[in-house]
């Protein structure tokens, strides 16, 4: 169940619920197995405990300008990736699996380095899964509106910064600016991710009215 579960790409109730579980009981098998040894225990024991340290490390200012250079890269590095519903994961990615994972790899990048206050925001984006209608709204603080609405051909770059989610009505698809008017989205259309800009590709995304909105831990 563990490999299923590691070896799958959709966030769902089974990932966010099973995964956990499975490595508390592999843990807690280990353990035992451990226990009657104390050199062994004790070794168990604080392996234990340095798993756990990025979520007690002390936090600190997310350095945003590595943030967004991470954010970006990483969601190019999907380009070509197919579309699958509910994925994650270079087997396979939605459309809001893309904004998603692009901004826990950034995250994981500082909480790496130390950042407890990236490895603790790394968990809370893991566990809720923030669907493109919930970036629309704002769902728990995640996204705030830029005030920018229309269709993606008709709207000014200049105006969207790199990272933006571009929300459809209704929240049934989300597109994320790289910067320059280049634009990437996990499409079921071709049914994978692509990157196109609005003023040179007859996409219907394109010329569908959108909102603007964008990461608070951009601001």
């Amino acid at each position: 169940m563990a490999a299923y579960l590691l070896w799958q790409p959709l966030h769902n109730g089974w990932l966010r619920y099973g995964l956990p579980l499975a490595l508390a009981v592999v843990w807690a098998g280990l353990l035992m197995l451990a226990w009657e040894r104390k050199p062994w225990r004790m070794a168990f024991l604080c392996l234990s405990l340095l798993a756990g340290l990025p979520l007690v490390m002390p936090g600190r200012e997310l350095d945003r300008d590595r943030l967004t250079d991470r954010y970006l890269s990483s969601m190019r590095s999907f380009e070509g990736t197919r579309y699958v519903w509910g994925g994650e994961g270079q087997r396979g990615i939605d459309c809001s699996g893309l904004p998603r994972r692009g901004l826990r790899d950034a995250l994981l990048d500082q909480a790496v380095r130390g950042n407890g206050r990236a490895a603790r925001m790394w968990l809370e984006q893991w566990w809720y899964d923030t669907s493109a209608k919930a970036m629309g709204e704002g769902y728990r603080g995640f996204t705030r509106p830029a005030g920018i609405e229309g269709p993606l051909w008709k709207l000014d770059p200049a105006l969207i910064h790199p990272g933006d989610l571009a929300v459809t009505g209704g929240g049934n698809h989300v597109m994320i600016h790289l910067g320059g008017g280049d634009w990437i989205q996990s499409d079921p259309g071709p049914g994978k991710v692509i990157i196109a800009r609005p003023d040179q590709v007859d996409n219907p995304w394109f010329r569908s009215k959108v909102s603007i909105h964008r990461w608070s831990v951009f601001e």
